[in-house]
């Protein structure tokens, strides 16, 4: 079968193409109506199929005789704990607790926020909600009581399920106090908090809402899977970064089962039984989509890893678990291959580990600059897959499709788009721009199973958020380009783009260029604002581990290398070398607070932020060098 073939198949005959991939799945009721309206207008698909995710990713495995395969494979260097979980025990625990949740009240459609770290308790209460026809919530465990608030108030929970605490490398972070908070500052109040204990701290449960996970767990009763319609709402999550009211993106079931389980064999090319290390969070769209629902859904076994690339105990703890557990797959961040690549540039423990069962590196959450990149193929020597998505879409909008026909790879490039996606870069009337032409990332409707149909509790927010910039579209938010074989380049959100005297210029360019210096880790290239032409680029530098190089030395190197690749046009001339950037526990640099940082407006420190330190270290050194405006 060839891409072109499959992917013309996919826009060409749509109904067609989802109803053969929906019949992959073990349906209680196949659905006849494959595309349909819905009373929004919104394209729904599979709207009179009857199913139940949680049968479908666990039960089913069961009942195929898979049920002493693992499941799940739970590692956790920051309490130096293994466990491993089968189909059989998977479907004990999580029918148990779904057990539990009824005894609480939950029912279909009722919502329950889950606020756990990265353990198996998090998937089994995941996939608890869902065997209840009920809708979960995760919000990562570790967010500000304030922003756990605002997702309680938004999503009005029955119940929260919570953990004593997590872990950060080697601080323990109670989590009991932040969740008592956050209902306090809530005007909704859940009827219950089911807390797991674990022997790191031990959580109060002093209230007649709380209740220990164990205990009920050892009175529940097993439930059966409640059927749901393809329609219906598995999960809610809030897009990060938040600020105000939160974007509650909604997942529906069926679409959700149908484009995932595609996706395992096509993108990842993946089958029953290989082991999949999506190096992720559950409280991200990445671990939804491929810790929890996705490799379950193929019946793989899923990795579970309660750690960091680096420091849980050093740069070689991602090839360990690669090598230990035979994994096939590994998918992370960008950002995560960064700092294995800053603290070890010469990738010496990638050599003490037997990576020889596995078969492609996929990198997504970010933009791939093309040093990463290359770094990890001559490191590992395994192909690398850069794909584009988005918390909306649930799966990949652009990729190579490593289990339909794996495509020649172009540095800086996500491949291209995903069959369901009709992709097309457009100026802002909405016409599509030639090849090599920057513009904005479109889709053509209708979106493809697995899409956001609204956002929770505020369809007009959805419809001006989305789908009013450009009619009959989907406005992605992200700006790129296509080349003449069709290749998608994502440069960026559309807001990375700035006007320097008229001329409008990626910083994703310009980041590619700096990244490349043999003496850079990582970098930000973000515009400021300046007087005679609008705005400036400046670039902020992470040095290499052992480098030595002065700043005057890196800036006038770096000025020269854009000079050279991109011209005088682009007005580089100021970089500063500075230990850390703001990101997001996701791995996103915060480009945005920088601007803010050195136009001199006034910015609140979001609760994303992995390091909050770092904010006033670069407002100094931006201060010491003249950088801040205002």
């Amino acid at each position: 079968m060839s891409y072109q073939s499959e992917y013309s198949k996919s826009i060409e005959t749509p109904e067609l193409f989802w109803a053969e991939k929906a019949a992959d799945l073990p349906w209680f009721s196949q659905p006849k109506t494959i595309l349909s309206k819905d009373e929004n207008g919104i394209d729904r698909w599979f709207a009179d199929g009857e199913m139940n995710t949680c049968y479908m990713a666990v039960d089913y495995h069961v009942e195929q005789g898979r049920g002493d395969q693992a499941a799940m494979l739970y590692d956790s260097p920051v309490t130096n704990t293994k466990q491993t979980i089968t189909y059989s025990e998977l479907k004990d625990q999580v029918s148990r607790f779904a057990g539990v949740l009824q005894s609480k009240g939950v029912e279909k459609g009722d919502r329950v926020v889950i606020y756990m770290p990265m353990i198996p308790e998090a998937v089994v209460a995941m996939l608890a909600v869902a065997r209840l026809g009920a809708i979960h919530s995760v919000v990562f465990g570790g967010f500000a009581p304030h922003e756990l608030a605002v997702r309680i108030e938004d999503a009005e929970p029955k119940v929260i399920v919570s953990a004593s605490c997590g872990i950060e490398v080697a601080k323990v972070l109670p989590y009991k106090p932040m969740v008592d908070e956050a209902i306090e500052l809530s005007s909704h109040k859940p009827s219950s908090v089911v807390v797991f204990q674990r022997e790191q701290a031990l959580a109060e449960l002093n209230n007649a809402r709380d209740c220990d996970w164990s205990a009920e767990m050892a009175k529940a009763p097993a439930v059966a899977p409640v059927p749901v319609k393809g329609t219906d709402p598995l999960y809610i999550l809030y897009t990060s970064g938040t600020t105000g009211k939160p974007k509650g993106v909604v997942r529906d079931n069926g679409g959700h089962a149908t484009a995932l389980n595609y996706s395992m064999k096509a993108i990842y090319n993946v089958k029953a039984g290989d082991v999949f290390w999506a190096a992720s969070d559950v409280g991200w769209v990445v671990g939804h989509s491929y810790i929890v629902y996705g490799p379950l859904l193929a019946g793989c076994t899923t990795i579970v890893y309660e750690g960091k690339p680096v420091r849980t105990p050093d740069a070689g703890a991602f090839w360990r678990v690669c090598e230990e557990y035979k994994a096939k797959i590994l998918f992370a961040a960008p950002t995560a291959f960064r700092a294995i690549k800053k603290e070890d540039p010469e990738a010496l423990e990638v050599g003490k580990y037997d990576l020889s069962n596995l078969q492609t590196i996929f990198m997504a959450g970010e933009r791939l600059d093309p040093p990463t990149y290359d770094w990890t193929i001559e490191k590992t020597g395994k192909p690398v897959v850069d794909h584009w998505w988005q918390t909306e879409t649930g799966w990949a909008i652009c990729g190579n499709l490593m289990g339909v026909e794996p495509m020649p790879p172009k540095p800086g490039s996500a491949t291209l788009p995903s069959p369901g996606f009709n992709v097309q870069i457009v100026d802002e009337a909405g016409n599509e721009l030639p090849a090599g032409v920057q513009g904005s990332i479109a889709i053509k409707l209708p979106l493809p199973p697995s899409c956001l149909p609204t956002v929770w509790g505020d369809f007009e927010r959805f419809k001006s958020g989305y789908l009013s910039d450009v009619e009959g579209f989907y406005t992605s938010g992200d700006g790129g380009y296509k080349d003449e074989d069709g290749y998608v380049f994502i440069m960026g959100r559309t807001d990375d783009v700035i006007n320097v005297a008229g001329h409008r210029l990626s910083t994703g360019e310009m980041e590619e260029i700096v990244a490349a210096h043999n003496a850079v880790a990582e970098c930000a290239v973000i515009g400021i604002q300046e007087q005679l032409k609008g705005q400036e680029p400046i670039g902020l530098v992470i040095l290499k581990d052992g480098v030595d190089i002065s700043n005057e030395q890196l800036e006038a190197e770096l000025v020269a290398s854009i000079r050279k690749e991109i011209g005088p046009i682009a007005c580089f001339k100021r970089a500063l070398i500075v230990k850390r950037l703001p990101k997001t526990r996701s791995g996103k640099i915060l480009r945005k607070l920088l601007r803010q940082i050195a136009d001199g407006q006034e910015y609140t420190v979001p609760s994303t932020i992995d390091d909050p330190a770092s904010l006033p270290e670069i407002e100094g050194i931006m201060r010491e060098h003249g950088m801040i405006s205002g």
